[in-house]
């Protein structure tokens, strides 16, 4: 199916080597690492169904190097695949357009532009986004980053920082979680002093999910650069030109009032929001949004719909000491592939596997040409960990034609 095909699909793709098959698609709704991966590893299945992917971007975001999208140390085509060009080769349809609703009753999946789909098993992956709605303002005046949009108006907000020779200019970053810290040493070294960085994180530490090594390795990054760190400060508002914070007890004046913190920017990285599409009847969800599902992936209630990504929510299995899967790339890459299988197995009738994470270490970027990891026994900061890192991200593109693009594109690099 072509993205601006207006009939309901009932026929989508083609087996490898065979002819189209007249039965309702897997609808994988959501392309990014969650749904395009289980799309991907669904159809290199033998005798797997059609398989549709519903996305309303054109393009697949590689998302952890989207910082270095905005340091110029990467190029938009080597992080942002368009879908149409991923998904050929595969067999994979695509349907670009958002879905309004889903009934798991009649099996149906209507989206926003009138469509109506039936579905033999479904695929919820439509992942997260920065919670700005918890503090007045947010939604309204800070910025995001985790959009090709997003990397430019930031891009635009240091470059003009940059310009300037103002004393005491502030770019302010909430949140001190992988995302945030990574944020702050990109645009220091990118503002090379012309602008105080200011990192404010509500808990007592920065990434607290992260190892010792990369956490002492991050903090001496943001002290390198000085990046003012704000730990156990609340942001109560966000306005356009300040912040109102509550600083943290014992600090001077807390006990009586807020600080005002004149800022250009805000960018807001502190927080993830869920938003499934509406699903009639209502499917369980747990206190953040996240939809409650069984070991295997299924949703809860349901034998043909699964989800995948930072929107599942798992049950405790009281054997991972951790706590649940974080919501990151890595838990969607094993996700998808147990979703594949699970999704031919359910159409087969046969017993599903439960997904187990496997935690296989963390990998930060910390500036321009720097990172730090831990994994397999192996830590490592600086310049090694940041080529190590951007080799196994390559590995993690989307299908062989595209990491073979994007390793002919580093490698040409002076």
């Amino acid at each position: 199916m072509q993205a601006g095909d207006a009939s309901p699909p009932t026929v989508v793709a083609s087996e490898r080597g065979g002819t189209a098959r007249s039965i309702p698609p897997v609808v994988i709704v959501g392309g990014g690492f969650g749904g395009l991966y289980t799309a991907l590893a669904l159809a290199s299945l033998a005798g797997h169904p059609p398989v549709l992917l519903i996305e309303p971007q054109e393009r697949f975001l590689f998302l952890p190097l989207l910082y270095e999208l905005l340091s110029g140390e990467l190029r938009a085509w080597e992080i942002a695949p368009r879908y149409d060009a991923l998904l050929a080769g595969p067999g994979v349809g695509w349907l670009r357009d958002r879905v309004h609703s889903v009934n798991t009753e009649t099996r149906r999946v209507r989206t926003a532009a009138g469509r109506e789909v039936s579905y033999s098993a479904l695929v919820l992956a439509t992942g997260s986004t920065e919670n700005t709605a918890v503090v007045p303002g947010a939604s309204r005046h800070a910025l995001t980053f985790r959009s090709l949009a997003d990397v430019a108006r930031l891009g635009e907000v240091v470059r003009e920082l940059g310009r300037r020779e103002r004393p005491l200019q502030r770019l302010a970053i909430v949140g001190a979680g992988p995302a945030g810290v990574e944020l702050a040493c990109k645009v220091a070294d990118l503002l090379q002093g012309a602008c105080v960085v200011e990192l404010i994180e509500q808990g007592e530490q920065i990434l607290p999910r992260s190892r010792a090594f990369n956490r002492e390795q991050a903090l001496s990054a943001l002290r390198r650069r000085d990046v003012r760190l704000r730990l156990r400060t609340r942001v109560e508002a966000v306005e356009a030109d300040r912040l109102t914070l509550l600083p943290p007890e014992g600090a001077p004046g807390s006990a009586s009032t807020t600080e005002v913190l004149p800022v250009r920017a805000v960018i807001w990285t502190a927080g993830l929001r869920f938003q499934p599409p509406p699903l009639i009847p209502p499917a369980p969800a747990d206190t953040s949004g996240r939809l409650r599902c069984h070991p295997d992936l299924r949703l809860e209630g349901q034998k043909d719909v699964f989800v995948v990504g930072d929107l599942a929510a798992l049950p405790a299995t009281g054997t991972d000491p951790t706590g649940p899967p974080p919501a990151n790339a890595q838990v969607a890459f094993q996700q998808a592939a147990v979703a594949a299988r699970n999704v031919m197995r359910a159409l087969a009738g046969e017993p599903l596997e439960p997904f187990v994470w496997q935690d296989l270490g963390e990998m930060l970027s910390l500036g321009k040409g720097e990172a730090t990891l831990t994994g397999g026994g192996l830590t490592l900061a600086g310049a090694p960990a940041f080529a190590l890192r951007r080799l196994a991200y390559l590995a993690r593109l989307p299908g062989l034609p595209q990491q073979l693009r994007g390793a002919a594109g580093w490698l040409a690099e002076p």
